[in-house]
C-alpha cells in the first residue's frame, strides 16, 4: 500500500488536505486564537426535503388540492400547523424551534434554491456545495473557499461532523473531521503509539506530504483534547439526546471550548420521500422532529457563543407540489432555507412568494424559485462574517447578488 493511500484510509485527515497542500501551506503553530469570532454552521439535508410541508402555505387552496393525503392541516385544526404570520405555518413537530421564532432569532426564506433545473441529487448537491450552479468543473466547495479568505492559520478552524469530507469543504484549505455517532473518540490505527512513532519518524522531513502529515496529526490531537474535556464535563454524566441532537450538542460544546473553530458542517440524510411521506405523522414528521430537537440543542449548547453564530439549513431542491400515487412527493425545484442565530432578524418568512396555482408553478409541477440560495449565503457572508465585495467574489465567483435580504 502506498503511503498516501494509508494516510487516507486511517482517517487521519481528509483527501482534500492530502492532495492540495503546496507552497502556500499554513503553519499550525502560528495560530492566534480569537476569543469572540463569528461562527457559521451549515446543516445540509441530503435527499431534497419537502419545504412545502415544513413552512406550509396554509392560506393557499391549491396546496390542499394538490396534497389530499399529505397536506398539513390549517392552524386550529387537529394536527394543524403552528401559525407564523397569517400566511405560513410551521410543521407542528418543529415546536421546539418556536421560542427562537418568537425571540426573533429564526427566519425562513421560501421559494429559494439553486437556479439550475437538474433533479439529480448528485448534481444538485454539488452545485449548491460548490456555489456554482450548472458548472460541473468547479473543483472546490464554497465553505473551503471561505476558509481560504478568513484563514487564521489554525488546524481546526473548520470542522465537519462525519467520516468523509463533504464537497462544500473540499479544496485547498485543510479541515478537521469529527466522527459522528455514539463513539466519536474511537481510536484510529494511527493513534496506536508504535504506529504513530513510526510515522512521525517517516514524515519528519520538509516535503509537502510530511508537512501535511504533521498538520493532520495536530488537528486530530486538538479535536481529541476538546472531546476529552467535553466528556468529562458533560452534564453530570447525563446522556445527550440521540442521533442528530447528540452530534449537534457535541459540535456546540467544541465551539464553546475552542474559539479557533469558526466553521461547522453537518449533513443529514433521509429526506427523499417518494413514498409514505405522511402528514403530521410519518417518515417526514419523524425526521423533522429529530431535526428540530437537534437544532434547539445546538443553539442552546452554544450558550453565549450563539450570539455570534449563524446557522443555515439547506437542501439541494424541494419536492413536487402535487403528491404522487405512493402518498409521497418527487424531486422538485423551489424550497425553503432556514436561518437561525443570535443576530438574525427573525420572526419573518422572507422572499417573494410565487404562488402554487398551476400557472405559477415551475414546469407546471414545482414551486418556482424566486430567491437564489446564493443571495442568502452572500447576505450571511457580508453581514455576519463581514466579507467585502472582493472577498465575496472569491467565495461565490462571478455571482452578483440579485436581491438584498435583510436577514442580519
Amino acid at each position: 500500500m502506498k503511503r498516501r493511500d494509508f494516510l487516507i484510509q486511517t482517517g487521519l485527515f481528509s483527501t482534500s488536505l492530502i492532495t492540495t497542500i503546496g507552497s502556500n501551506a499554513w503553519v499550525a503553530h502560528s495560530a492566534t486564537p480569537n476569543n469572540n469570532p463569528k461562527r457559521l454552521i451549515v446543516i445540509f439535508l441530503r435527499g431534497g426535503v419537502d419545504g412545502l410541508n415544513i413552512v406550509v402555505p396554509y392560506s393557499e387552496t391549491a396546496y390542499y388540492q394538490a396534497r389530499p393525503k399529505i397536506a398539513i392541516p390549517q392552524p386550529g385544526k387537529e394536527g394543524g400547523v403552528i401559525d407564523l404570520d397569517g400566511r405560513f405555518g410551521l410543521h407542528p413537530v418543529l415546536s421546539p424551534l418556536i421560542p427562537f421564532w418568537e425571540k426573533g432569532n429564526l427566519a425562513f426564506v421560501h421559494a429559494c434554491g439553486s437556479t439550475d433545473s437538474t433533479r439529480s441529487h448528485f448534481d444538485a448537491q454539488k452545485y449548491m456545495e460548490s456555489g456554482t450552479p450548472g458548472n460541473k468543473g468547479t473543483r472546490d466547495g464554497w465553505m473551503n473557499r471561505l476558509l481560504g479568505v478568513i484563514a487564521k492559520k489554525t488546524p481546526v478552524q473548520a470542522v465537519t461532523v462525519g467520516q468523509n469530507t463533504p464537497w462544500i469543504l473540499y479544496g485547498q484549505m485543510p479541515i478537521a473531521n469529527l466522527p459522528s455517532g455514539a463513539n466519536p473518540k474511537k481510536r484510529l490505527l494511527i493513534d496506536r503509539p508504535q504506529v504513530a512513532t513510526a510515522f512521525d519518524q517517516l514524515y519528519s522531513g520538509n516535503d509537502s506530504l510530511s508537512q501535511t502529515y504533521r498538520q493532520g496529526r495536530m488537528a486530530r490531537e486538538a479535536i481529541m483534547k476538546d472531546l476529552d474535556q467535553e466528556m468529562t464535563m458533560a452534564n453530570n454524566g447525563a446522556p445527550l439526546p440521540d442521533g442528530f441532537a447528540k452530534d449537534a450538542s457535541r459540535l456546540a460544546q467544541l465551539m464553546v471550548r475552542d474559539s479557533r473553530i469558526e466553521l461547522g458542517f453537518m449533513a443529514l440524510g433521509g429526506w427523499d420521500t417518494h413514498a409514505n411521506q405522511g402528514s403530521t405523522q410519518g417518515t417526514l414528521a419523524q425526521n423533522l422532529g429529530k431535526l428540530g430537537k437537534g437544532l434547539a440543542a445546538l443553539a442552546q449548547g452554544l450558550g453565549n457563543v450563539y450570539q455570534n453564530t449563524t446557522i443555515v439549513v439547506m437542501s439541494e431542491f424541494g419536492r413536487t407540489v402535487r403528491q404522487n400515487n405512493n402518498s409521497g412527493t418527487d424531486h422538485g425545484h423551489g424550497n425553503v432555507v432556514w436561518v437561525l442565530g443570535g443576530n438574525v432578524k427573525g420572526g419573518k418568512v422572507y422572499g417573494e412568494w410565487p404562488g402554487l396555482s398551476p400557472s405559477q408553478l415551475y414546469e407546471k409541477r414545482d414551486l418556482a424559485i424566486a430567491t437564489d440560495f446564493r443571495d442568502v449565503i452572500s447576505t450571511v457572508l457580508q453581514r455576519h462574517i463581514n466579507l467585502n465585495s472582493s472577498q465575496l467574489n472569491q467565495v461565490l465567483p462571478n455571482y452578483k447578488p440579485t436581491q438584498k435580504i435583510a436577514l442580519l
